[in-house]
């Protein structure tokens, strides 16, 4: 099973899903925004995709991407319950470490 996090946590990839929410763009176009191979654009692209994060349509020899709502929702939703338990455990550490009498204890 794909972990949705890593995927689109790694920078470059990560990069690309930002690109991609300004909407549909090629390989070509996306690859000239990063320093590596258009074919390294590719491999991210291929990863995005299979997790489902991305779609992906053919025209002529072009390759279009966009990003995949469905996807993208999924992903949202692992974050908000990523953070929201990440919060409330910030929340009860720094309860544990608070003073007695910063906690209404003599």
């Amino acid at each position: 099973m794909v972990d949705l996090l890593e995927v689109a946590t790694e920078p470059s990839r990560r990069r690309l899903l930002q690109l991609l929410a300004h909407g549909e763009r090629t390989v070509t176009e996306l690859s000239g925004e990063f320093a590596v191979s258009r074919s390294a654009i590719s491999q991210h692209l291929l990863l995005l995709e299979g997790a489902g994060l991305v779609a992906a349509r053919k025209e002529g020899r072009n390759r279009h991407y966009r990003l995949d709502r469905a996807g993208m929702n999924r992903l949202r939703g692992l974050f908000d319950a990523f953070w929201t338990s990440e919060l409330d455990q910030l929340v009860a550490d720094a309860q544990d470490t608070r003073p007695r009498h910063a906690q209404g204890e003599s």
